[in-house]
């Protein structure tokens, strides 16, 4: 018989902790200016949204803020609010930067807030629907080249840095690399906890990484195993999590729904709540990689209802729907997503596999404003779905 075996990594006292500071009732500052004033405050565990000024009015603004008006917080105490861990804190710098990008985008201006970047190929799994799987040439790039990269992003207004693989726990100088982010941006960690050791994990908070996103295709061990090609995948996740929330760090649970597991989709909400997560990442299934010839995977209309009314009524911890904020907002591949891989190929996102250029041959920004003529910016329907 499938064995659901988590275990409570972050204890009870833990679990008691987070609640005590999702309720905390304080005002942050979102955006100040002449034209648009925006506060948000928690009340009993929601985040309410207060704007005034005339831009308050628009609907790209509206929408923006209503994302997250009545929604949980990631974390909220008397410092900071984190809205969602793919969101810099507020206040912070970071967030500072990303109110201004999302208010220049009113005007056109298109900023890559968020920048995914394949730092190396090696991984132990062989997962079933890897969007990158290895190439075979154990392609890396060096923290030299990473380096240059983030410099540039951050240049042009990048709030966010994703440092993915492979299995990014395993690069050596990832350290080095978060604390070269700064504070312009954030920067987070997909695992799927292989090489994800609580010495790293300490290690990582010290350098200055916001959270870590542990992957996850069922919340039975086996299943998960079994997708992932390895045994023992889905112990490693569990550690990851632990080792994760006793370094301070921000943790969510990133699950690619698909039909197969969507069964499951309020055990995964139950499983992030038992271990303490901050967020669940709900995030629909793409053709891509290994996966690419597969049909009939996405969820169908039924799915997405069910999904939805679970989420508007779901209790903590916060979920994240990718589907519903694609609804809102369109793609987000060369609206504001650019990702980069280990030979160095500019996508529009991570799951569309065309080169837009080379970071090995131009400038990041260059590659970047050629990437406004991507057919599919905040397109309703994902080309890669099908």
């Amino acid at each position: 018989m499938a064995r659901d075996r988590t275990g409570d990594p972050a204890g009870e006292e833990a679990k008691e902790a987070i609640s005590e500071k999702r309720d905390t009732c304080n005002s942050y500052p979102l955006y100040s200016s002449p034209l648009l004033q925006a506060m948000a405050r928690v009340e009993k565990g929601r985040v309410k949204i207060d704007t005034s000024g005339p831009l308050s009015s628009l609907p790209l603004i509206r929408s923006a803020l209503q994302m997250f008006d009545g929604q949980l917080p990631a974390l909220a105490d008397e410092e900071r609010l984190c809205l969602s861990t793919w969101i810099p804190p507020v206040p912070s710098r970071a967030f500072s930067r990303l109110a201004d990008s999302r208010v220049r985008s009113l005007l056109g201006w298109r900023t890559p807030n968020q920048v995914t970047i394949s730092i190396t190929e090696e991984c132990p799994n062989r997962c079933a629907h890897c969007a990158l799987p290895n190439s075979g040439n154990r392609l890396r790039l060096t923290a030299e080249t990473v380096k240059d990269i983030i410099g540039q992003v951050l240049d042009m207004g990048t709030t966010l840095i994703i440092f993915d693989g492979g299995e990014p726990a395993l690069y050596r100088e990832l350290p080095e690399l978060v604390a070269d982010v700064g504070d312009r941006a954030i920067s987070t960690l997909f695992t799927s906890g292989a090489g994800f050791t609580a010495s790293l994990a300490a290690r990582l908070k010290e350098a200055g990484l916001y959270a870590v996103n542990v992957s996850l295709d069922s919340p039975i061990e086996e299943e998960h195993d079994l997708m992932r090609g390895r045994e023992g995948v889905f112990s490693e996740a569990m550690e990851a999590v632990r080792f994760a929330l006793q370094a301070g760090l921000l943790v969510d649970l990133y699950v690619v729904l698909r039909r197969e597991n969507m069964i499951h989709f309020e055990r995964f909400h139950d499983l992030a709540r038992r271990i303490g997560a901050h967020e669940l990442t709900l995030f629909e299934v793409v053709s891509t990689g290994r996966w690419s010839d597969r049909r009939n995977i996405a969820l169908t209309p039924d799915d997405h209802a069910r999904l939805d009314e679970f989420v508007r009524n779901a209790r903590e911890p916060k979920i994240f729907s990718v589907p519903e904020a694609y609804r809102r907002f369109g793609c987000f591949a060369a609206t504001s997503w650019m990702h980069v891989t280990p030979a160095g190929e500019v996508y529009p996102c991570s799951c569309y596999p065309e080169s837009w250029g080379s970071i090995f041959e131009e400038p990041v920004r260059k590659i970047w404003r050629r990437m406004g003529a991507f057919p599919y910016k905040k397109s309703k329907v994902c080309p890669m779905r099908k």
